[in-house]
């Protein structure tokens, strides 16, 4: 069943792809060019997210490439707080990344169901988690201002929405689709207003 986008909907997502189109404009100073390419790939997930929807509704996200553009974004804002918070693993970590998103593609693809299923679950909770706690426990030790949280806060929402949509591409739902099509808009919104005052700040 198609779901029509409501103006409040469009407004929303209109918001939120300015913001994330001004976070890939204007970009994250002082920052390794590992983290600002990362960064860069996620909050333009998030702009292309936005835009799509806002021009072709919500049935765009019916398409097989919302699976990967669900996994991009905390592998890409993960690897981004990763390369600033632990350098030392930052490699490591993006090879992560890279053997995560082949494996989500590769699962998709080929080995749909519950191999499928778990590929997508461990990635985005491996991406979530150091999505929330690199920020957070920077803001609660000092070494960033308290502001900086957000971000943390900003990932561990849209890691249960990436997760969320990824999972109901994959017909391994956690909610009905009304209902993820219902808050969706919403939490673009929340999250990109999130990550762009908590990268301001910190």
């Amino acid at each position: 069943m198609s779901a029509s986008v409501s103006p409040l909907h469009r407004l929303m997502l209109l918001l939120a792809g300015v913001l994330a189109g001004y976070q890939v404009a204007v970009g994250i100073e002082g920052e390794a060019w590992l983290a600002i390419a990362a960064y860069t790939v996620a909050f333009g997930i998030l702009l292309l997210t936005s835009v799509l929807v806002l021009l072709f509704g919500f049935d765009v996200l019916d398409k097989a490439v919302v699976v990967i553009m669900a996994t991009l974004l905390p592998l890409g804002l993960s690897t981004g707080l990763v390369a600033r918070h632990l350098p030392s693993v930052a490699w490591v970590y993006l090879g992560f990344a890279a053997i995560g998103l082949l494996g989500v593609i590769v699962t998709k693809s080929w080995v749909p169901g519950w191999p499928s299923t778990l590929t997508l679950s461990v990635v985005h909770g491996i991406s979530g988690i150091a999505i929330v706690l690199l920020p957070t426990s920077a803001a609660l030790r000092g070494a960033a201002p308290l502001g900086y949280g957000l971000v943390g806060i900003g990932g561990a929402i849209i890691g249960l929405a990436g997760l969320a949509l990824a999972l109901l591409q994959a017909g391994k739902p956690l909610m009905t689709r009304e209902t993820v099509l219902r808050i969706l808009p919403t939490v673009l919104l929340v999250v990109t207003t999130a990550f762009v005052l908590g990268f301001a700040v910190g």
